[in-house]
């Protein structure tokens, strides 16, 4: 039988000196006894499975509305096949995979219910609040917002964790708060989760495009990622989703590699040789080749004019923002419509904050029940 120290051990023979180990990590907010068995990092990744959020994210749209159809991908299956991903991608860089896994299935739990559009839209509802970024947001849910522990509010996650959901987006220096405004870089699991998340719904998304019929094989001939795996008369089966599977798994298994490969060519070229020169290095260092990059960034921009900007998914983020702003306008010009426990929360948090996390926590489903409930005369409330 072996334990935790076994575990911090191994970490510290078998991974890079650049990795995030379990025996430096920062702790954690309130001081809790270690476990005999499973490290700190291990901890953060269960506690995120097992939180109210992480199990919400099966109702909440990733770009087809739930109702839409069952074999969509929701943000509870793009979150684990985003995981998977980062997870070959930390196992062939010897970094650690337990706090990839746990920053990879936590980077979407702040999404509000439908998608992109549902956030933009909470964002301008609570521009003179704070507003609304959905990395804040997670940060505020493992902080503050799950309940499972009687001596303290939220998950209580080691720093590494906290830090990585507010840092591995471009861009967070403009957002986050003054406990992460250290001018420094995450660590590497944290800096591969947002290239792992771009492989994963590029791809998938492409499939469901497919699947929907919103996107077509022919309008896909001239993208080059597309023509390198894609091969109908070579690969002639019963099934014609076979090929596109086939496709699908070579544009991701592509992306990967190139990723693992580019980052091992950064860390030698940069001299990076522990966790401190990643933290200091500027920049990030998880990259993709250029030539890769740019034929991924022509994938999306197809995805983002011909099936995010397809009238039938125009239609659904428009309905969402509807929704979004009549349940936002309804709870805050009338708090008494909150339900007890959330409207207790008004005068220690504020009325708009209040309300932004109630409806943010909603899956698709419940706000568009909540809608009906609200709005419509013949719906029992």
């Amino acid at each position: 039988m072996v334990g935790r120290e076994f575990f911090e051990k191994l970490e510290n023979e078998k991974l890079g000196t650049y990795a995030a180990m379990n025996s430096s990590s920062r702790g954690r907010r309130y001081p809790e006894q270690e476990h005999a068995f499973r490290t700190a990092y291990q901890r953060d990744r269960d506690r995120i499975i097992h939180s109210t959020a992480f199990r919400r994210l099966e109702y909440k749209t990733q770009v087809f509305v739930n109702h839409e159809g069952d074999h969509y991908r929701t943000r509870l299956t793009h979150s684990l096949e985003a995981a998977q991903i980062a997870r070959t991608v930390a196992r062939a860089l010897q970094l650690n995979e337990d706090l990839t896994e746990a920053l990879t299935l936590a980077h979407d739990l702040g999404h509000t219910p439908f998608g992109h559009s549902g956030e933009d839209t909470m964002n301008q509802l609570m521009q003179e609040h704070g507003g609304f970024e959905h990395n804040i947001q997670a940060l505020r849910i493992v902080d503050l917002l799950e309940e499972r522990y009687p001596d303290f509010q939220g998950l209580n996650l080691t720093f590494e964790t906290r830090e990585g959901i507010v840092k591995h987006s471009s861009g967070w220096a403009q957002r986050a708060s003054e406990e992460f405004q250290d001018g420094m870089e995450p660590a590497l699991e944290a800096q591969l989760v947002d290239l792992a998340d771009e492989i994963a719904y590029t791809n998938h998304d492409l499939e469901d495009g497919l699947s929907s019929q919103i996107l077509s094989l022919v309008a896909l001939r001239d993208i080059e990622l597309w023509k390198e795996h894609f091969n109908l008369e070579e690969r002639s089966v019963e099934d014609p989703r076979i090929p596109i599977r086939i496709a699908i798994r070579g544009i991701i298994n592509t992306l990967t590699t190139d990723l693992i490969g580019q980052t091992g060519a950064n860390l030698r070229r940069h001299a990076i040789h522990s966790l401190e020169d990643v933290r200091r290095h500027k920049g990030r260092i998880v990259a993709l080749t250029s030539s890769t990059e740019e034929k991924k960034n022509k994938l999306q921009a197809f995805l983002f004019k011909n099936l995010y900007r397809n009238h039938r998914v125009v239609r659904m983020a428009e309905k969402a923002r509807r929704v979004v702003r009549d349940l936002f306008g309804a709870y805050t010009s009338n708090p008494l419509q909150l339900p007890p426990h959330i409207g207790q929360r008004i005068p220690d948090e504020g009325l708009e904050r209040v309300v932004c996390d109630y409806i943010a926590g909603m899956t698709d489903r419940f706000a568009l029940d909540e809608h009906s409930k609200l709005f419509d005369p013949h719906q029992r409330v």
